[in-house]
């Protein structure tokens, strides 16, 4: 007998359907995965199962019974925790009172007993294996940190049926490996999980079975044995694992673009130089920590303390000057598309108008039709899913908040753009939509840095790979050397640091 039964499940947004009529059960004690494109439903059916919407059709029974999930605190009651891939927590409040929010202890039934509060909290955090000082603001965690917070939250409700939704996404590899044990310990322990994730090998390992939703309606469901990568990108997106990376051409490349030599910040990288050749994709492969992201801030003038040489086209920039690194024709596409690359609350419009507010300035008036006309050409041509050019960002999908931060720099123009982290959080259909992009970018003679984490995103798009550990450039490979073993191992510092003859490093 099904523990979990979605019947006939529909949700509607301001006339966009997210669910139409999904049915699936979900067994007793099994790790059950929901797999699609961004935008494909999967968060929002679980947000359903949590409460957070209320479905516009069909039914939820749980156990045999349908529950009452009008809120979050219903949910609760019927057993259902949900840890969300946006992180909501009170940023000026303690990690210990975080945790404990809706549930604080009290003394004479009115006083809160914080050494009480702080005692629960570390037991919520040690269940999950986090050691946290609970008296730290969350404003001053990590992504990293505040994640694994949610998680003991919710698993702290001890609850029968808990949802994840692309919890790894802001973990490193360690901490994912943790959270997985964790996952597998209270699946031992009778725990019915929910796991939404974008991630096939976290799938594969965590995974009972997995259900896939396209365009909000249900397509089907692979048994353990069934699943297989092509199976799964066969499903959500129709058509082939093959088709699932765009793979960087060979081409001739222009003039040097960037160059940048003996570029140094403190306790960031050191003696660092590279050039990067119009049409060129030039990838960086490196741990966390290794110094490339900074790197990038540093090229963009974000880097009060760098210094070294760093020219675009001939001309030498003002190093800790954004304006300088505009005006030379440079674009960041940053790590963090909701905190650093979007309004969240503004529209698709304004948010790619942002970049070109200068050059949309009449006589002390914007010229809202051109800016409305440029914004939609390039919703177009990136193909952005939205019910609206007026529709909020935070209404989007996660690829298709990603496509919004590029079309602002295409708005702009230039000659490099620096991508970090470009497919972070985004599905399948959404990646190889962005790869395809940045490649064809790169054939009209952009010059693009590349910073990944995942290496078969850096080894397919890149046409020169440099890598970096502990702050320095150790070593380089053309693409046609390149492998993922000889790439980790120059990055973990399992061979010796190599550059060809003729590097420009």
């Amino acid at each position: 007998m099904s523990f979990i039964e979605f019947r006939s499940v529909s949700k509607v947004f301001g006339g966009v359907t997210a669910l139409h009529e999904v049915s699936l059960s979900v067994a007793r004690g099994e790790c059950h995965g929901l797999m699609g494109e961004n935008g494909a439903g999967k968060s929002t059916l679980g947000k359903t199962l949590a409460g957070i919407h209320r479905p516009d059709g069909g039914e939820i029974h749980i156990d045999g019974e349908r529950p009452n999930l009008s809120t979050p605190r219903q949910a609760i009651a019927a057993g259902v925790a949900m840890v969300h891939q946006e992180l909501a927590f009170c940023p000026d409040l303690s990690v210990a009172e975080n945790l404990c929010l809706g549930r604080y202890p009290k003394r004479l039934g009115l006083i809160l007993d914080q050494g009480a509060m702080r005692h629960l909290a570390r037991e919520l955090l040690a269940r999950v294996g986090v050691e946290l000082d609970v008296n730290v603001m969350m404003r001053d965690l990590s992504t990293a940190q505040e994640q694994l917070v949610q998680i003991a939250a919710a698993v702290g409700t001890n609850p029968r049926i808990l949802i994840f939704d692309e919890p790894t996404s802001s973990l490193s590899e360690p901490e994912a490996h943790r959270l997985f044990e964790l996952i597998e310990k209270l699946k031992a322990e009778g725990l019915t999980t929910i796991y939404v994730s974008h991630r096939m090998p976290e799938l594969f390992r965590l995974c009972d079975r997995i259900s896939v939703l396209r365009d909000g309606q249900y397509v089907g469901t692979l048994a353990k044995e069934e699943m297989t990568q092509d199976a799964v990108v066969q499903m959500m997106i129709g058509r082939s694992v093959q088709d699932y990376y765009s793979n960087a051409e060979p081409r001739e490349f222009g003039k040097t673009i960037l160059s940048v030599k003996n570029l140094r910040s403190p306790g960031m990288f050191k003696d660092v130089g590279f050039e990067i050749r119009a049409g060129e994709i030039v990838g960086f492969a490196g741990l966390v920590g290794a110094g490339r992201s900074e790197i990038a801030r540093a090229v963009f003038g974000l880097d009060p303390n760098a210094r070294g040489s760093v020219s675009i086209e001939g001309g030498g920039l003002k190093l800790g000057s954004v304006k300088g690194a505009l005006k030379a024709g440079a674009a960041l596409v940053p790590e963090d598309r909701k905190r650093q690359g979007c309004v969240l609350g503004m529209s698709c419009t304004e948010n790619i108008s942002m970049a070109i507010l200068d050059r949309l300035n009449y006589a002390g008036f914007l010229d809202r039709k051109r800016e409305k006309s440029i914004a939609a050409d390039l919703i177009g041509q990136l193909r952005v899913k939205t019910s609206s050019l007026d529709a909020p960002v935070n209404s989007l999908s996660g690829g298709n908040q990603q496509k919004i931060v590029i079309a602002k720099w295409l708005a702009r123009g230039g000659k490099l753009l620096i991508v970090d982290e470009p497919t972070r959080g985004v599905d399948v259909g959404a990646k190889a939509a962005i790869h395809a992009l940045l490649d064809d970018l790169a054939g009209k003679g952009l010059a693009i840095m590349l910073i990944s984490s995942e290496l078969p995103e850096v080894l397919n798009l890149s046409h020169r790979i440099l890598v970096m550990r502990d702050g320095q450039l150790v070593g380089e490979f053309a693409k046609a050397e390149a492998s993922q073993e000889a790439v980790l191992r120059m990055m973990a510092g399992a061979t010796e640091s190599r550059f060809p003859a003729n590097s420009t490093i």
